[in-house]
Parts: C-alpha cells; sequence; structure tokens
C-alpha cells in the first residue's frame, strides 16, 4: 500500500468549462439538504423517516432533470443521465443513519456533496454519470449490495468505476485531531483537515484522477489517497466499512471519499451528530473536487 498528496499529484491543465460549473456550487444549499436530513431515520427503528427523507432526495433529483426511480426493496434512489447509454460513471452515498442519530455527518454530508455535484452539472451533455442513494449502509450494505445483484445485473449495466462518498463534512484544524486505524503501517498529518481517499488495486486510476484534480483545480485543498495493493484491504477491518465493498467484491473500481469517521469525527454515531458541528466550507471544496474529478477526468 502507499498513500499520496494531492500536491505530489500531476496537475492537467485546467478546463474553463469546470470553473464555470463551480460557480453553483453554494454553502448555502449544502447547509439546507444537511439540515433537512438530519434526523434519526434508520430503515427499521425510523422508518416513516427514513421513507420521507428517501422521498425528498428523489424530488430534488428529479427538479435537476434525472430519470430517477427507487430500486430494490430497500428503496435505493438511482438517477440516471438523459441517455443513460454505455459504460456508466457512478456517485453514491448512503441516506440512511444509525438508530437516534440525526447523522449530520454520518451521512447527510455526503448526500448533500452528491446532490450539489448533480445539480451543478446536471445541464453538461454527454456525461455519463449516474446517481445513486444507497440505503441500509448501517445494515451491512444491504442496498449497495441489492443495487448490485438485482438492478445492476438484470438491467445489463455497465459501471466504469464508482466514487462512494462516507462522512465528508467534519475537518478540525487542532493537532491531534487526526488518528489512523490500528494496523495501518502509514503516517498521516495529525491535524484532521484534509480529505481522504480509498482505493484497492483496481481503483488506483480513480484515486491518481481525484487527486489530478485536486491539484489542478484546488490547490490549497489538501487530499491524501491510500492505494492498497494484493488483498491488503482484507487485513484491516476498519478499511472496510462502506458502500464501497460490495463494488470491490465485485472487482469494479471504486473509491471512497472520507473525512475518516470516528478517526477524526468525536460525533461518530452519537446524538451529537449535528448540523451546527459541520465545516461547510470543507463541503464546498469536496463537492467541486466531485465535479472536476467527473466532468475532466471521468
Amino acid at each position: 500500500m502507499n498513500i499520496t498528496h494531492s500536491d505530489k499529484a500531476t496537475a492537467r491543465l485546467r478546463n474553463p468549462s469546470v470553473i464555470e460549473v463551480f460557480a453553483s456550487v453554494s454553502t448555502d444549499y449544502l447547509r439546507k439538504v444537511v439540515e433537512t436530513i438530519s434526523v434519526p431515520r434508520h430503515a427499521v427503528a425510523e422508518s416513516a423517516n427514513n421513507r420521507k427523507i428517501a422521498v425528498w432526495i428523489k424530488q430534488e433529483l428529479e427538479s435537476f432533470g434525472y430519470r430517477v426511480a427507487f430500486q430494490g426493496e430497500y428503496d435505493n434512489i438511482v438517477a440516471m443521465p438523459g441517455d443513460g447509454g454505455g459504460p456508466l460513471l457512478l456517485v453514491g452515498a448512503h441516506y440512511d443513519s444509525v438508530p437516534g442519530c440525526p447523522g449530520a455527518d454520518d451521512n447527510a454530508s455526503a448526500v448533500a456533496v452528491m446532490l450539489g455535484c448533480a445539480k451543478a452539472v446536471a445541464t453538461i451533455s454527454g456525461l455519463n454519470v449516474c446517481f445513486v442513494a444507497f440505503n441500509r449502509e448501517e445494515d451491512g450494505f444491504l442496498g449497495s449490495a441489492d443495487f448490485l445483484n438485482s438492478y445492476v445485473a438484470s438491467q445489463a449495466v455497465e459501471i466504469a468505476g464508482c466514487h462512494i462518498l462516507e462522512m465528508v463534512g467534519f475537518s478540525s484544524k487542532e493537532k491531534g485531531s487526526q488518528k489512523i486505524p490500528s494496523g495501518l503501517p502509514i503516517k498521516v498529518p495529525d491535524i484532521g483537515d484534509f480529505l481522504g481517499l480509498l482505493g484497492n488495486h483496481k481503483s488506483t486510476h480513480l484515486v491518481d484522477a481525484v487527486l489530478s484534480a485536486g491539484k489542478s483545480y484546488l490547490p490549497g485543498f489538501q487530499v491524501i489517497g491510500l492505494k492498497l495493493y494484493l488483498g491488503a484491504e482484507r487485513l484491516i477491518p476498519d478499511l472496510n466499512r462502506s458502500d464501497h465493498v460490495p463494488f470491490w467484491q465485485k472487482g469494479i473500481p471504486a473509491t471512497m471519499w472520507t473525512d475518516t469517521a470516528d478517526f477524526r469525527n468525536p460525533n461518530y454515531h452519537r446524538h451529537t451528530d449535528t448540523p451546527k458541528t459541520l465545516n461547510y466550507g470543507f463541503m464546498s471544496c469536496v463537492t467541486k473536487l466531485l465535479i472536476a474529478s467527473i466532468v475532466d477526468f471521468g
């Protein structure tokens, strides 16, 4: 395994159309999404809230012009581009929470970034990107696994790669605010103000593309990519805790974007995971990085 910082990545020429799209990214919109979603919404324990939030996310995506439908027994929300032909790049984030938790960072922050990106790129023609809000991530990735086993298989959908967003809203400038999983033989800054990327051996090109996008478009935003080789992810359970896992198991390139969850955020899976604890400027940078990654780098 190795770790790469965005400032060490190879920069590319900036695409003016990407800069134009950046102007549509709004911290007010990101905050609105987080505040709307941040109610306890576990699929079983708070099923009414879970359904209410699902309907709201579906309506938001429909308002951007996507073809949107509920998928499967777990109510994943799938938003397809206008034509939907050819290999797709997928952007995904789970919308459920653990019982009793508002889940602002986990995972309203990621849904907000996904929606902010979907809204910004909706008018770009020829962009073959689908957006999926998964349910039941907190119950062993049931939603994303069903999406792959049912929808992708039955519809013969080809996924070229995917970006999975998992807690992307918490940052800290305090020294000692960043920890790392036990057994991970790497060094990272002990200040938790960077975005982390995780990729296995089939998705290192996606990690490299995001790092290059960061170097080109957001040079002041620190991004650190961890690339795993030879099945190293199987040795460290903490690297297998989100919806990227079913994609890895199917051999589909996938990278996870994260603020590193409980290795930084003290509110993880607690009632204190509320909208006021998040950094919306940080989330704006994540949104712009996602836009640049899918528009300019694929």
